[in-house]
């Protein structure tokens, strides 16, 4: 309604300014011509009419033309008028108009009178013996243009009245399709994707219309593939044996499997805390851990369930939370306990008999003359293999105390320096009597032909103590500088050392032999396992010294690993933390 009353207004000032202004102007020109062509004619009647006095011409012209007659002499005194007594008018000589006429040319001018207030054309022309003047009064062209101003008005009123109409219906039917897209928008908002404006106009509020059924359409869409997305990873994770559930970031629970939900006995509370559900100091940790950090953490769980044992992963969800998944692992730890303890008991129930068949294998062989040959031959097989077997025993009860925590090492702050030097004089004379130049240095040393050694670097004085136990640190020792003489001998030199890494020290041991190919590194510490099974056999290899050394390495909070290149050597690391 403001924009049309602005319009309407806009259009009567427009047209009162610019064609009211012309019109005018157009009358007055007329009015002025008109005038003109009678006050000539006038003239000539007052120099040809003698029959005449210039008081009956004043009064004939001036009712014949409409207008005022005025006749005047050359000096300005009035001589005749058609509405007033000449004797009593004062002198027009002064007058534009007739200054004008007396200086022969015709006069014009146009200003209100004193007497009636009205305004007047003014035109006079010269004469002999003075001048005449018609005066023509221009009230009328003030009533038209009043007229025009009042027609001008009423049509601007009717204007605004039927823009008030139409204004009336628009607002009513532009707010009634306005109010339907709402309605629509409110009912998506609300969750019914279905809802549909089906606005057929192509206006501004159509294009809206559209636009948001499109938007409508696309949501339901990707709603519909969220759900089916939504209920396939439902059915996914309840058909897990694990345990799962979502923790948001305020620490209550979204969402939580059916095995979830027959763990606890009082069941998951959903959109609750979840220590409502879950109680286990060690979970309810590891979760907050894992939304703090934003990091996925582990930890072992025993109450949740009396007499069951859980493995808790908690991850960080991306908007914040962390989902926890829950494995059981009591029968796994009872199955992987009662095979530790088969190995145990049958390796201990072994080491009787294997001792007794090796001692009289060997007293056989001191007895039997060498003339029996095959009989010598024999006894050796037995012997050897009987030792075999022995050592395999010998290091299965290892592997099983160290794996079950019944070995208990006395970790106390040992120097690097003395680990090293008591591993390097256990096997010097081994060493060189294969050969092979037995060194310690403070780095692993780049891979070089066996004939070009450089002299040992000496180890940093400034290396700190390590938590470790002295016996325990030797076999690892013992295992790796004995897999180094048996597979590495070809290189003629291995270099032991230690060097200070963050919060521990990491020791080596490097030889020059042939090397291990990439693909075994994952598994060189798997039991059993043999990179060369035959040559293993030969060189009385049991396959468990790198397993044992990786036990003892994670009994005490350290870690081992193996690097190596085919033809160049290998080197095999492991860390021990600092005192």
């Amino acid at each position: 309604m403001a924009a049309f009353l602005f319009v309407i207004l806009a259009a009567a000032v427009t047209f009162d300014l610019m064609l009211g202004g012309a019109w005018q102007a157009s009358l007055r020109a007329e009015i002025e011509r008109n005038l003109i062509q009678k006050t000539e004619l006038l003239a000539h009647r007052v120099e040809s009419d003698r029959s005449h006095s210039l008081a009956d011409i004043a009064a004939q012209e001036g009712q014949a033309a409409g207008a005022r007659v005025t006749i005047i002499d050359p000096k300005g005194q009035v001589l005749a008028d058609s509405e007033a007594n000449p004797g009593g008018m004062e002198n027009h000589s002064a007058r534009p108009e007739f200054v004008a006429a007396l200086s022969g040319t015709m006069g014009r001018d146009e200003r209100r009178s004193a007497t009636i207030g009205v305004p007047f054309l003014y035109v006079a022309v010269p004469i002999s013996g003075g001048a005449v003047r018609l005066a023509y009064p221009l009230s009328d062209v003030e009533a038209v243009s009043a007229l025009v101003h009042r027609r001008l008005a009423q049509a601007s009123g009717l204007a605004f009245l039927f823009a008030l109409l139409v204004a009336g219906i628009a607002a009513n039917w532009t707010a009634r399709r306005l109010e339907r897209i709402v309605g629509v928008a409110a009912r998506i908002a609300e969750g019914d994707l279905q809802a549909r404006i089906r606005e057929a106009s192509q206006d501004e509020i159509g294009r809206v219309a559209a636009a948001i059924d499109g938007t409508a359409r696309r949501v339901e869409e990707s709603f519909v593939a969220v759900r089916s997305s939504q209920r396939q990873l439902e059915t996914l994770l309840n058909s897990m044996q694990d345990a799962v559930i979502a923790v948001g970031a305020d620490g209550l629970v979204q969402w939580a499997n059916q095995p979830m939900d027959r763990l606890v006995p009082q069941g998951t509370r959903l959109h609750q805390p979840v220590v409502e559900t879950i109680r286990d100091p060690d979970f309810l940790g590891t979760v907050n851990e894992a939304i703090s950090t934003r990091e996925v953490k582990t930890a072992r769980a025993t109450s949740i369930v009396p007499g069951r044992a859980f493995d808790v992963t908690a991850a960080p969800l991306p908007e914040g939370g962390a989902v926890a998944v829950l494995r059981d692992l009591t029968e796994t730890e009872r199955v992987e306990k009662t095979r530790r303890d088969f190995i145990a008991n049958v390796s201990h129930e072994l080491r009787t008999p294997l001792t007794s068949i090796q001692g009289y294998a060997e007293t056989l062989l001191d007895s039997t003359s060498e003339n029996t040959a095959p009989t010598r031959e024999f006894l050796e097989i037995i012997r050897k293999n009987s030792s075999r077997m022995s050592r395999l025993t010998e290091d299965l009860l290892t592997l099983a105390r160290v794996e079950s925590g019944e070995t208990r090492f006395d970790s106390e702050p040992v120097p690097p320096a003395e680990l090293l030097h008591d591993a390097e004089e256990s096997f010097r004379e081994i060493a060189r009597t294969q050969g092979i130049d037995l060194q310690i240095q403070d780095s692993p040393a780049h891979h070089l032909q066996s004939s070009n050694f450089p002299g040992p670097n000496p180890l940093p004085e400034n290396l700190p103590s390590v938590l470790a136990d002295r016996e325990a640190i030797h076999q690892v020792f013992s295992n790796l500088i004995d897999n180094a003489l048996k597979y590495g001998a070809s290189g003629g030199r291995i270099v032991l050392g230690a060097r200070a890494v963050p919060h521990a020290v990491e020791f080596f041991v490097q030889d020059f032999g042939g090397g291990i190919a990439s693909e075994h590194l994952p598994r060189l510490f798997e039991r059993f396992y043999r990179v060369d099974k035959a040559r293993s056999r030969e060189s009385g290899g049991t396959g468990l010294g790198l397993a044992i050394a990786k036990h003892i390495m994670l009994a005490h909070g350290g870690s081992i690993r193996a690097e190596s290149d085919l033809a160049h050597g290998s080197t095999f690391l492991f860390t021990l933390p600092t005192a």
